[in-house]
């Protein structure tokens, strides 16, 4: 194949050689497993180079996902739920994956039916932000279940980034408003002082 992508056709290896020294290019080998193998006249540094950026700009745009953890007891109060779900929660609306854990203790471990209420009633409290992805499943003293967000990581931080933007257009005009009434102000003040 020539430099441009067009057909050149099937060429001996030492045509080839020379076409490319001709060009000033590289001859590249793409499909060696091919019959008759295909090579590419290209300029193989520039080649590697975009490679790189590509790469570079795939790993920039991936968000990490990650696993957090949160850990019950089978005897929680409700209003330590409300702040342990609202945890699971903002875990949720930044895109990261929750493991919910229950941990039993003595007795508790008799009744696993109470930990699976438990965690349906966290998993239906947090419905819109979740989905489950593994089921309660006993693991030894413990129970677990994992949550993971409706919303992908990287959408969940350019919402982020949008509302930050968005709060600080609102302070920026704020500011000014209350600049403009300042000088407003002291303009007045000077009139009076004048007279």
């Amino acid at each position: 194949m020539g430099p441009g992508g067009e057909q050149v056709g099937v060429v001996c290896v030492e045509d080839a050689l020379r076409l490319a020294e001709e060009a000033g290019l590289d001859l590249v080998e793409v499909a060696p497993d091919a019959k008759p193998p295909v090579a590419k006249l290209m300029d193989y540094g520039k080649f590697k180079y975009e490679a790189a950026q590509k790469a570079r700009d795939a790993r920039r745009n991936q968000a990490n996902t990650q696993l957090k953890e949160i850990r019950f007891r089978l005897k929680i109060d409700d209003h330590d739920f409300g702040v342990k779900k609202g945890h699971v929660e903002r875990f949720l609306s930044q895109g990261d994956k929750v493991k919910v854990m229950i941990m039993f203790r003595g007795r508790e471990q008799s009744r696993p039916e109470a930990g699976v209420r438990l965690l349906q009633r966290l998993a239906e409290e947090v419905g819109e932000l979740a989905t489950v992805e593994s089921m309660p499943r006993q693991d030894g003293r413990n129970m677990t279940m994992v949550l993971a967000p409706t919303k992908r990581k990287s959408d969940a931080l350019n919402e982020q980034r949008k509302r930050r933007e968005a709060e600080r257009k609102e302070r920026r005009g704020k500011r000014q408003e209350r600049a403009i009434k300042d000088q407003a102000r002291s303009a007045k003040a000077d009139t009076t002082d004048k007279n």
